[in-house]
């Protein structure tokens, strides 16, 4: 039996209010509004959110005091009223590492690079990976499949000293030692025999050492976990591998040979459905339970075997829920399609991508 007691409440909502709870935020951008948000980043100084629809990203500076804060920094557009595909189309992942602004800007198959973090509106970027320079936007840099390139990248992270990006699209996650320059290989390709194919399950079907989607990353010095959300799924390695190498966990299935779905149906505590984000919160491994609209969270981090079951979820009442907000309405504690997750300290940040909003709940342990 769980012997830690979890107490969580949603403390801060950003992005428009819902009227009534009967209808969505409102989605027209300005310095409050998000559309279908995919990533949220939280520090001690600073929220940063991938306002994936809106093509752009967002940035609050300080914790923000009141729900529907209005941000302070628009990255992506020439103010806060402008949208449409243009530094960004569909940007993702977030995150500030080492002092500088991660985006992972997906469908233009590329990570952006500030060196610092922006304080002005529209700022470009100092680096890019994944494209020779800022003007490249083509699926693995040439069009071919490389060790250098990227096909839908939604997610990285920096885990333990090493720089790792979920390269969607080709199938695969690429891992460096140390955050890298553009255009040096990676010193890992996990989920493929090399840096020159891109296969669907290595083209042999789901398995051990296969991917089908992966999307978000997370870990410590102990385990790499991977959202291979298309395969209905997290992986996990103990320790960290450096080589391509069978996975040691599985979350979400029997075991390494399953992809299985069924939806409508009541889940319980250990199947997912498109899980695409994965975070780590101290000793609390949080899963975004996508489809399901749910967010399950393992008190005690799972390393190795199969089949675990969650200890707490969010989003739902009891672990057979799976309804948008609980086929009700728009509330404070409900979901729809909660995507990128980023805990820190007590705070577990959820980009509820259909609500349009982020909301960042207060985790306390017991």
């Amino acid at each position: 039996m769980d012997t830690v007691r979890l107490t969580a409440h949603p403390e801060r909502w950003l992005g428009g209010p819902a009227p009534g709870g009967l209808a969505l935020p409102p989605a027209r951008p300005n310095r409050i509004h998000l559309y279908a948000p995919r990533g949220v980043y939280v520090d001690d100084d600073v929220v940063v959110v991938a306002d994936s629809g809106n093509h752009r990203v967002l940035i609050w500076y300080g914790w923000p005091e009141n729900d529907h804060a209005p941000a302070d920094v628009v990255l992506g557009q020439a103010d806060f009223e402008a949208e449409g595909p243009k530094l960004f189309h569909l940007p993702t992942g977030v995150a500030v590492i080492e002092g500088r602004l991660f985006v992972a800007d997906a469908w233009h198959h590329r990570l952006l690079i500030w060196e610092t973090l922006p304080e002005k509106n529209n700022q470009p970027p100092d680096h890019v990976l994944g494209q020779s320079d800022l003007e490249g936007t083509a699926t693995n840099r040439v069009g071919r499949v490389g060790p250098t390139g990227f096909y839908w990248p939604y997610g990285f992270a920096y885990v333990n000293g090493w720089f790792y990006v979920a390269d969607t699209g080709n199938r695969r996650v690429l891992g460096w030692k140390d955050i890298p320059e553009d255009g040096r290989v990676p010193d890992l390709i996990l989920g493929q025999p090399h840096g020159y194919v891109n296969g669907e399950n290595r083209g042999k079907g789901v398995g051990v050492d296969t991917f089908r989607w992966p999307h978000a990353l997370a870990g410590d010095g102990s385990t790499l976990y991977v959202a291979d959300a298309g395969n209905h799924r997290v992986l996990g390695y103990t320790p960290p591998p450096d080589v391509d190498r069978p996975a040691d966990l599985i979350l979400g299935q029997k075991d390494f040979t399953q992809s299985f779905e069924l939806p409508h149906v009541p889940q319980g505590p250990r199947r997912f459905r498109f899980p695409y984000g994965v975070a780590l919160c101290g000793d609390l491994l949080a899963v975004a339970d996508t489809a399901n609209n749910r967010v399950l969270l393992y008190t005690e981090l799972p390393r190795k075997g199969a089949y675990h079951p969650a200890s707490y979820v969010i989003g739902q009442t009891d672990f057979d829920g799976s309804g948008e907000n609980r086929w009700q309405a728009v509330a404070w504690d409900t979901l729809c399609w909660p995507y990128g997750i980023w805990c820190h300290k007590n705070r577990l940040a959820i980009a509820d991508s259909g609500n349009n909003r982020v909301i960042v709940w207060r985790l306390g342990f017991a």
